[in-house]
């Protein structure tokens, strides 16, 4: 369990910067929890009660800390064992009613170390009781649900319209599915309920209960948009990096998703923050001086057009080449990425100069990387020529257009070398070493083709 202790220790730093509030806002968190009878099963290196109970009570401690916020715990499940044709859809039952944080932390990990799970799954009737029953009457309150549950419900109820009736009554709903077995096809079953997020291991469990927790206790969310050429949020698939503008630290990194609606998805940050953006493409793109509204929904707007550079070797465009082609702006030294041929890689739409490391170097300016489109380039395909030789200078110059151009120097062995080298025609010159004289340079030309081999002796 030391890595669920480095869990904790992070939800803990994590929690107590995320926290913000309305001033006088009380935040009241209800959580719903699975106690039926298929919490037991096998997951991961536990049970899904066993990582579910773990990660919860590490919340707990980092939600004790808080101020003006209450927590209660309902279950439902854990009242009566289920049996073949015969389940219980009245087990759900308020077992820790709202009460200061700092208190009902201690009690709700009380019951969840004790918890035995046996029963059904009436996830409606949990919903319509939590808000009929469990939230008193107050007039300056956020009120949360939190709905754990590995599975779908079971007793003919409707989440749906027990959903709506609750959000006329201004509570807000967060439930939180862990998704091990459970089948996609019932996500809308949680979609109509509120925000659905699926964990199909245990560290994505952290991580979303983490997300859902921040988003409890913080009203200040935040939107990227990465737009297309176009200025339409369709770009995504990348991870953005948030930074401290003042002190240059690191905040957080988000993968940026689409959600189910096909719209960017929502994260929180701290407003007290000016935010430095860096979205990691290739080159990556920064923004600065972001300034949250606290207690709103922040949209941030990042030009992020993208396209893809295609690098193909004639004659074997499938077969992975640790060889590499080298990126760079157009007209610009600096390196961007060094990309190996025969694979695909997404970049900045614009125009770019590359350099691939062929003997001899092949050099393409004026690349350009077009809105969600390949530029397929083909390289063509080296030949090789099998040297042996004596001690002795040896090197290879490639002769084109009226000129000769060194390629390389062949290094002194008494074993055969093979050099890999771009089709075309080739002058090797050397001198023995035993020679004292110019007069005695071996100058031998030779030809080059695709695919085949040419071999030398000097």
């Amino acid at each position: 369990m030391k890595r669920l202790l480095t869990i904790a220790l992070l939800l803990c730093v994590s929690f107590g910067n995320l926290f913000a509030q309305q001033e006088g806002e009380k935040i009241r968190i209800l959580f719903i929890f699975d106690a039926s009878n298929s919490m037991n099963a096998q997951w991961q290196n536990s049970s899904k009660i066993g990582v579910a109970r773990e990660l919860m009570l590490q919340t707990l401690d980092s939600l004790a800390t808080l101020e003006n916020v209450e927590l209660a715990l309902r279950l439902y499940g854990h009242q009566t064992k289920i049996m073949p044709g015969e389940q219980d859809c009245s087990d759900t039952e308020l077992v820790i009613e709202f009460d200061e944080a700092e208190a009902n932390s201690t009690r709700i990990k009380n019951v969840l170390r004790g918890l035995v799970c046996k029963g059904t799954t009436p996830i409606a009737l949990s919903l319509e009781q939590a808000g009929n029953m469990d939230f008193p009457e107050c007039d300056n309150c956020r009120n949360v649900i939190i709905l754990i549950t590995d599975g779908i419900e079971a007793c003919d109820g409707d989440p749906c319209a027990v959903s709506k009736a609750l959000k006329s009554k201004g509570i807000k709903l967060k439930p939180f599915v862990i998704g091990v077995g459970l089948d996609t096809s019932y996500l809308g079953q949680f979609q109509c309920v509120g925000e659905f997020l699926s964990a199909d291991t245990e560290d994505s469990f952290k991580s979303v209960l983490g997300y859902v927790i921040s988003q409890a206790v913080n009203n200040t969310t935040v939107q990227v948009n990465l737009n297309d050429i176009k200025g339409r949020a369709k770009e995504t698939d990348v991870t953005m990096t948030f930074f401290n503008q003042k002190t240059g630290a690191f905040v957080d990194n988000f993968m940026h998703t689409m959600n189910v609606r096909q719209v960017p998805d929502t994260i929180s940050l701290n407003p007290i923050y000016t935010y430095k953006l860096v979205v990691n493409t290739v080159p990556p793109v920064e923004l600065e001086d972001i300034k949250l509204t606290p207690g709103t929904h922040n949209v941030i707007e990042v030009d992020a057009p993208q396209g893809y550079l295609d690098l193909r070797v004639q004659g074997s465009p499938n077969q992975r080449l640790e060889m590499k082609c080298i990126v760079r702006k157009k007209d610009e030294m600096q390196t961007i990425y060094a990309q190996n041929l025969n694979t695909k890689q997404k970049l900045l739409v614009g125009t770019y100069d590359l350099e691939v490391l062929t003997l001899p170097r092949l050099y393409l300016e004026d690349v350009k990387i077009t809105q969600s489109l390949s530029s397929k380039i083909v390289v063509p395909q080296s030949g090789y020529l099998t040297i042996k030789k004596r001690d002795g200078p040896c090197q290879i110059f490639v002769l084109r257009d009226g000129k000769q151009e060194w390629v390389c120097d062949v290094e002194d062995s008494f074993t055969p070398q093979t050099i890999a080298l771009l089709p075309g025609d080739y002058l090797v010159s050397f001198r023995a070493e035993s020679s004292i004289s110019t007069a005695n340079t071996i100058q031998k030309k030779i030809m080059i083709a695709p695919g085949y081999e040419e071999k030398m002796n000097l």
